[in-house]
């Protein structure tokens, strides 16, 4: 398991993907060609990988996103330290918190 900030990063073998991750959507890359897993409303800094691979984003904003990386990639942040994970596919999870009367995915 990994964690860069407020992102927790769990790989699944692929058998264990939940039905339906693969009929979503592929998330766009930004402008800069990179898929963004969080990025962050106060600071515009993201959570960010540039290697070939695949985003897919649940509509659901609680619910995590999957990630398929066929030859691995290196996960970087402005203020942490640069991750390296190996290929295969992950769960994306963003870290939340309660507010009176609601959950919401944190905002860094």
């Amino acid at each position: 398991m990994y964690r860069q900030g407020d992102i927790l990063i769990l790989p699944v073998p692929e058998e264990a993907l939940p039905v339906g991750v693969r009929d979503l959507p592929p998330a766009p890359r930004d402008g800069r060609g990179r898929m963004v897993l969080a990025l962050g409303e106060a600071t515009g800094h993201a959570h960010a990988l540039t290697a070939p691979g695949t985003l897919l984003r649940s509509p659901d904003p609680l619910a995590p996103d999957h990630l398929h990386l066929p030859s691995g990639g290196r996960l970087v942040h402005e203020e942490h330290a640069a991750i390296t994970l190996p290929r295969g596919w992950y769960r994306v999870i963003r870290q939340r918190e309660y507010v009176p009367g609601a959950v919401r995915v944190v905002a860094d």
